[in-house]
């Protein structure tokens, strides 16, 4: 275990979503969190994995689909083999998190549990572990925490918290109360939000001891909690497959935010540490091309092994996984991505709507792209 590590840390990694806006890219067999989007020469499931290990150490949990089970394993060779935890579909964030936190709480009761998206890029790991580790201070004392991220623009894509007064907790000097969560606000609000100084983008990262986030579960949701209840207490034993084929099926769909989250900051149980670094959660092409372009706006981002693209004054990112030449002339803000069995043509404007044209695939029963 690293030495910097903290024993009682546990660090959860959902690795679930196709992220269909990076369609064709991201595939069902394929998808965003397996794919090298940073330019690191890693996966983004990787790149979490090493931001990761120096604060859990060997306490890193897995979550993923069962489609996905030898990929991850291949990919985190160092995960320990009782830390992989396989849904048998997925039902968004909160089962995938809290069954982690049930199935750890029952081998360690005093565990402080982090969840953290396997497909989100951060830049500077030294103030990412800061923050965790000021989380992690800040759940001690019993709060459920998230780490927000400073606006960088008006953004209507992500989430806001406001941040409420400060909180006296040692070792977490940034630590405030969180007040409410703003659901992808209009532009309008955005821009509010982003001009004033008490709110900060939801990143999707929740700290917290485990029977804390288990007791707010229960007490808000007990139609999610009873089946995961159920699954945790056979999870190592013989049993597990015959309780999670009963259960698992039983569990609705819901997202963290709404199912604890929000609850627990009308609670006041919920607190927030700002994350001073930065951060992305590559949600689509022109997130990505932003990533690489750096804020440049005259300038061609190309990714992918051996890529052929020849640019005359154009702009924007292209993805290729050919070996075809792509030839790029006086367009600016384009997105091309191109695979073997498809290819999609857009712009940074329209980035979002690439989540459309994968639903009207879905429709027409062509899932051999998908």
């Amino acid at each position: 275990m690293t030495t910097s590590a903290t024993s009682d840390f546990y660090a959860v990694i959902p690795a679930g979503g196709v992220g269909s806006r990076l369609w064709p890219l991201s595939r069902a067999d394929e998808p965003k969190f397996l794919h090298d989007l940073a330019g690191t020469g890693n996966s983004l499931l990787v790149d979490t994995w090493n931001r990761l290990e120096p604060l859990a150490g060997e306490n890193i949990v897995v979550v993923c689909g069962v489609a996905h089970k030898k990929t991850v394993r291949r990919e985190l060779p160092e995960l320990n083999k009782a830390n992989l935890v396989l849904e048998p579909n997925p039902k968004d964030s909160t089962a995938a998190i809290a069954l982690a936190a049930a199935i750890i709480a029952r081998r360690n009761p005093d565990a402080i549990i982090g969840s953290f998206a396997a497909d989100h890029v951060i830049a500077d790991e030294r103030r990412f572990g800061k923050a965790v580790r000021e989380a992690i201070a800040t759940a001690r004392e019993g709060y459920i925490v998230t780490i927000g991220i400073r606006p960088t623009e008006a953004s209507t894509a992500f989430g806001y918290i406001e941040i409420g007064e400060a909180l006296a907790v040692d070792g977490a000097p940034h630590a405030h109360r969180a007040v409410t969560f703003t659901e992808k606000p209009k532009v309008e609000i955005a821009t509010e939000y982003f001009d004033g100084d008490r709110h900060l983008w939801n990143a999707g990262m929740f700290i917290a001891k485990a029977s804390v986030l288990l007791d707010e579960l229960r007490a808000n949701r007990p139609d999610v909690a009873g089946p995961i209840d159920a699954i945790a207490d056979a999870w190592d034993t013989r049993d597990r497959d015959d309780v999670v084929a009963k259960n698992w099926k039983l569990i609705p769909t819901v997202a963290i935010d709404y199912a604890v989250a929000e609850p627990a900051a009308e609670h006041g149980r919920l607190a927030v540490i700002p994350g001073e670094f930065r951060w992305d959660d590559v949600g689509d092409f022109a997130a990505l091309a932003r990533l690489h372009n750096q804020g440049r706006s005259n300038v061609l981002a190309t990714l992918g092994e051996n890529t052929r693209v020849l640019n005359e004054g154009s702009s924007g990112v292209v993805v290729s996984q050919t070996k075809r030449l792509i030839s790029v002339v006086g367009v600016k803000d384009i997105v091309i991505v191109d695979t073997d069995d498809a290819l999609l043509v857009t712009n940074a404007a329209n980035a979002q709507r690439v989540k459309n044209i994968v639903e009207t695939i879905r429709r027409t029963g062509a899932d051999d792209v998908l």
